[in-house]
């Protein structure tokens, strides 16, 4: 499937970093995988968060239950079709193709790169470092934790390389549904941070007021903000 793909920011610097491109060649790259075009209001919300240079590269993904779901697995709402199987597909697509023609096209020479995403995406993200060792840690911002089976595969499975960081957040209020499934997200979220801090991870759990939907920007802001400080 084609992705739209966007480099909303692309680091530049007046240092000796900077390369024959006008990029600064040790800032991060992160790629964001988005549900429409909220990249841009990101980056300028983090553009408040940090002073230093770093490229953000946006990926518009239109099949988001199929493509950021690890497995197959019953929809949690009546009326909303099954999730998919798409994940590993869509995580090789990123490392063969997606990436590596995004960083030629534009210049960009990333000292590492970080992947990060909010709801199904910031799952993703988390499940991305089981697979591959491209993404030096990510930012799972309101992640979809609660995911039939991802606590037991996090717990049953070791990331594919040594992350530098992990961020994962959750709104205080989006364990409170009526849901069973969702409400174990909680539950989930924290007890995989303490399963990554007790092999030695650099994890980093915070808690945002209100629900689900309250703030994804500045709350995916925040975490990109901690993993390329």
């Amino acid at each position: 499937m084609r992705r739209e793909v966007k480099l909303v920011r692309c680091a530049s610097s007046d240092g000796d970093s900077e390369d024959s491109y006008g990029v600064a060649s040790d800032a991060p790259l992160v790629v964001l995988n988005c549900f429409g075009d909220e990249g841009e209001a990101v980056a300028c919300e983090l553009d408040k968060l940090v002073g230093v240079p770093y490229s953000l590269l946006a990926i518009n993904v239109s099949d988001w239950n199929s493509a950021l779901s690890p497995w197959k697995a019953p929809a949690v709402f009546k009326g909303e079709g099954d999730f998919g199987c798409g994940a590993d597909e869509y995580i090789a697509e990123l490392v063969d193709e997606i990436v590596p023609a995004a960083c030629s096209e534009y210049g960009v020479r990333p000292r590492a790169i970080y992947i990060a995403g909010y709801s199904m995406a910031g799952l993703f993200a988390l499940y991305s470092l089981y697979k591959t060792d491209l993404f030096a840690g990510c930012a799972s911002c309101s992640g979809s934790l609660w995911f039939l089976g991802f606590y037991e595969f996090a717990s049953e499975h070791e990331l594919a390389s040594s992350p530098s960081k992990i961020y994962l957040s959750l709104g205080d209020r989006e364990a409170k549904t009526k849901n069973p499934v969702m409400a174990t997200v909680e539950d989930k979220t924290r007890g995989i941070a303490e399963r990554y801090k007790a092999k030695g991870y650099d994890v980093r759990l915070e808690m945002n007021q209100g629900g689900h939907f309250n703030d994804p920007e500045l709350r995916t802001a925040k975490g990109i903000a901690w993993v390329i400080k």
